[in-house]
């Protein structure tokens, strides 16, 4: 059951429309929208992946972070260089909390820095020579590194530097993959791009070199593909995976390493998470490799026995024996959980607005905990992610799509959700409203919230989000008077 009526919601989105000039206004209107679970394809009633207004101070990020932040920074025996200024290196260093294990600056480099640190000069007369010597002395300085990829900046589709040529000859020097990435910033509408522009690096630099090798496989082998590890996420679906009778190959990309990637055209079938940044991939080795792709949601019991059962249908007899005693031998760890944080957040309204796959795949763990979801929207997301959405979420339900700061700020004044699932451009502005926030792009920094170990961290975090003093000592002393009067006369 909604919160509002669709007239109310849709009497909320033309009240919030009405500030916009005309032609903004008619844009805007295309991306809200009242949900109807029924509606077979979400473009009827919703538009999305489109360029965003100038003026209107959108939450998304560019092509360059999407590749270098989400898909290719996570493959930790790589050197991933950043092309370009140093700004867009660190800003996209460590920030998604991508877990590995290894000796940092030895065999593995997820948390470093590297950058070719453009300086005007380079701008002018091109960084080629800079970006050569920056492959050279990364091998000598750290021999164990099993590949390079280069992640081009904006400046670098600017000034046209060849960094194809450049990749090709420094792995004909070192004998190890250089893989260039036009990932420039300013490329496409969104992150969104740079996640198939990854894929396709992939595809071409990585999977294509592997061709012909000799194959050893089990009849079990799987790939877990789009999933970065954030806070532990890829160990925990791991260790079910493995506990159902399962050979997990590789891990794209949390935690995983360049050979993974180049074993994965040998699995039997390929278990996709975040759907948005890696089905291009998944779809390539369909195609050309004949395995299959299977979507799974580990958030939650509900959703984590739906998709093990799933999952086990693929397999023999054997692997569905051992995903019920799976199932089986976690359901009361999973009662005592539900059963220790219902009553506390039974009721609860969340109002969430994520990129990925979260707006939808988390919508059945708040569920499990008796809690509603009010209204949803992605910051990048395509009509087939909305479709997708559509059918997990309420008769009416709010559901906006690459919304802003002034958009989400009206909508949570007249929902008043209990909690917010957002991300960190957006966390300060409801928290001084005094709605509790958590930060659902890399949970911060908890986690993991994957499986059944992270529904229990889930479930605390949510509850300790709801239940924190602070929020009701928001107002100071020397105004709490006053409050009470306005609150009186309303």
């Amino acid at each position: 059951m909604t919160t509002l009526s669709r007239e109310e919601t849709e009497a909320l989105i033309a009240e919030v429309l009405e500030v916009y000039p005309e032609k903004a206004k008619k844009d805007r209107a295309k991306h809200l929208t009242a949900n109807d679970p029924t509606t077979e394809q979400s473009k009827k009633c919703i538009t999305s992946n489109r360029k965003s207004l100038p003026g209107v101070m959108t939450i998304r990020g560019c092509a360059y972070a999407g590749s270098k932040g989400v898909v290719w920074g996570p493959i930790k025996d790589m050197i991933h260089v950043s092309h370009g200024p140093v700004g867009c290196g660190q800003y996209s260093r460590a920030g998604r909390r991508n877990y590995y294990v290894g000796t940092t600056g030895v065999d593995t480099f997820g948390t470093m820095n590297f950058t070719s640190d453009f300086q005007e000069k380079d701008i002018v007369f091109g960084g080629d020579k800079k970006l050569t010597k920056l492959l050279e002395e990364v091998e000598q300085l750290f021999p164990l590194v099993k590949g390079i990829s280069i992640q081009s900046e904006c400046p670098i589709g600017l000034i046209g530097d060849d960094i194809e040529s450049i990749a090709k000859k420094a792995a004909a020097a070192t004998g190890k993959p250089v893989v260039p990435v036009r990932c420039e910033g300013f490329r496409g509408v969104s992150q969104s791009l740079g996640h198939h522009i990854a894929n396709d690096t992939i595809r071409d630099w990585v999977l294509d070199k592997r061709d012909g090798a000799p194959d050893t496989s089990t009849p079990y082998d799987v790939a877990i593909i789009g999933d970065y590890n954030i806070g532990g996420d890829a160990w925990a679906t791991r260790i079910l995976l493995e506990e159902m009778g399962l050979r997990v190959v590789a891990q794209w990309s949390g935690d995983g390493t360049l050979a993974e990637m180049m074993n994965t055209p040998k699995v039997k079938l390929n278990l996709l998470h975040c759907y948005r940044s890696m089905n291009y991939i998944s779809r390539h080795m369909e195609e050309k490799y004949g395995i299959p792709y299977l979507e799974y949601n580990f958030f939650g019991p509900t959703k984590i026995v739906e998709s093990l059962r799933k999952i086990a249908a693929f397999f023999d007899d054997s692997v569905k024996e051992k995903t019920e005693l799976v199932i089986a031998r976690y359901q009361p760890m999973m009662d005592a959980i539900i059963a220790k944080y219902k009553p506390r957040l039974q009721g609860k309204k969340v109002m969430l607005y994520v990129g990925g796959l979260r707006p939808r795949h988390v919508i059945g763990a708040y569920e499990d905990l008796g809690m509603e979801v009010v209204g949803t929207g992605y910051e990048f997301g395509h009509n087939d992610d909305y479709d997708r959405t559509m059918k997990e979420m309420g008769d009416a339900t709010l559901i906006y799509d690459d919304s802003n700061g002034f958009e989400l700020e009206e909508f949570v004044k007249k929902i008043k959700p209990d909690l917010v699932g957002s991300g960190i451009k957006e966390k300060y502005i409801f928290q001084k409203m005094g709605i509790p926030l958590r930060q659902m792009h890399s949970w911060d920094y908890s986690g993991p919230y994957h499986g059944y170990d992270g529904f229990a961290i889930f479930a605390r975090d949510m509850d300790i989000a709801l239940s924190n003093p602070v929020w009701g000592n928001l107002v100071p002393p020397w105004k709490k008077e006053v409050v009470e009067e306005i609150a009186k006369a309303a």
